[in-house]
Order: C-alpha cells, then structure tokens, then sequence
C-alpha cells in the first residue's frame, strides 16, 4: 500500500531529500512552508555518505542536497527548487505580477547567489565550521569577504531605503533566499555589518519573525548543532 504518516494521511507528493541544517536545503523548505504545501524531509547523514550512494546519485548525479521529488519530476540545485515550488504554489513571491516585477526579483536574486553568498559563506564556515573542526580560521580571508559584505550592504542599505524589500514593496524570493545563510551569518561577530544598517536590520528582522522562517529555524540549531556534538 501507500507509504503514510504519523498521522495516517497519505504521505505528501512532494519529498525534500537532505539534511535541513544545511542552508541550501533551507531554502527550499522555507518556499514550501511560505506556500503552505505539504511535504516529507527525507533524513540523510552526510557522515554516512548517503549523498554518494547510487540511488541519490540517481536523482542528483552530482552528489549534493537539496533533492526535490514532486511526483514524477526530480530536480537539484536550490534556488531552482525554490523557484519551481513558488512558480506552482505561490507564484507572487516570483514576481508574477508583470514583467518587470519578475525581472527585478531575477535581478536581486542574482546579487543574493552572486554577490552574497560566497563572502557571507566564507564567514560563516570560517567563524563557525572551522574552529569545530579544530583548525584555526583564516582571518586575512575572513577580512577579505567582510570588506566584500561592507559594500555589498551598503547598496542593501540604499536599495531597503527606498523599497521595503529588495525587489521592491513586495515580499519575494529574493528576500526569503538570504535567510538560510543569514541565520547563521548573525551568529558571528560580523552580524554588526546588518545590525549597524537600519534598513538592513529592519529587512533581517521582518525575515526572521516570518512564521515559515521560525519553522524551519527550528531544523537549524546554533553553529549547526556543533556545540551539542562536541558536548557528547
């Protein structure tokens, strides 16, 4: 018969297959929670390597979460799973209003993949990652993608001046895809960079509060659940 949950429904279409502390897994829940669709966490092991064995090398040949089964459509790569979901369920947070509402969140959601990601990454795997894996962390390189976010949200700043979100007054993906890293990102010293800009800390703060954000945080311990790790 059909798979079931706890709850004795049938299990949701849709299947996310990866491990939610990661902030590319993130993402994708948080679409699916903001859509309200129903969904199962598929619980992998990075330590076990279960990203590398033949059946999720079937879905993603490159190995990486997040993983989305919808039915009889299996897709990677994060933001694209973010997009299809929106694009199915909630397809405002895509700009479709017109054209050009969709053409600004392609746009800001390009700085977020581009412009944003890897210094915010950098910080977050130097500050948090690297001291639990008992290295010492790389402060010229930590310096180096600090002066990066300094600029980078110095045009946030500008941009939340004169719009509420950064596509424009609407909330979108380009908005929501900053949150899986950020949440971590605030976690280090360098949250200063948001918390000095007023527009950028109001822009986080709304983020954080959202109820979708909140639900998925809770996958998302602390320093990744490091410090509970460490404890045992």
């Amino acid at each position: 018969g059909a798979e079931q949950t706890k709850q004795g429904w049938m299990a949701p279409a849709v299947k996310v297959y990866g491990w939610a502390v990661s902030p590319f897994v993130a993402r994708p829940l948080l679409c699916l929670e903001e859509a309200g669709v129903e969904y199962e966490l598929v619980s992998m092991s990075r330590a076990a390597g279960d990203h590398r064995q033949p059946d999720f090398l079937a879905r993603n040949p490159f190995g990486q979460v997040p993983v989305l089964e919808d039915g009889d459509l299996t897709i990677f790569e994060s933001r694209a799973v973010a997009r299809h979901v929106l694009r199915n369920h909630k397809p405002e947070l895509l700009g479709s209003g017109s054209p050009e509402s969709a053409a600004m969140v392609d746009v800001w959601l390009e700085v977020e993949a581009h412009q944003h990601q890897t210094p915010a990454g950098t910080i977050v795997m130097q500050c948090i990652l690297t001291p639990f894996l008992g290295c010492k962390r790389d402060q010229a390189a930590i310096d180096e993608n600090a002066a990066k976010l300094t600029k980078l949200f110095d045009v946030y700043e500008a941009r939340l001046s004169a719009s509420r979100y950064l596509a424009g007054d609407s909330l979108s993906l380009a908005d929501l895809s900053h949150f899986p890293l950020m949440r971590y990102f605030m976690d280090t010293e360098y949250a200063s960079l948001v918390e000095e800009r007023p527009h950028v800390k109001a822009w986080w703060e709304e983020l954080k509060v959202r109820p979708a954000a909140k639900r998925v945080t809770e996958f998302m311990p602390p320093n990744f659940g490091f410090g509970k790790t460490a404890e045992k």
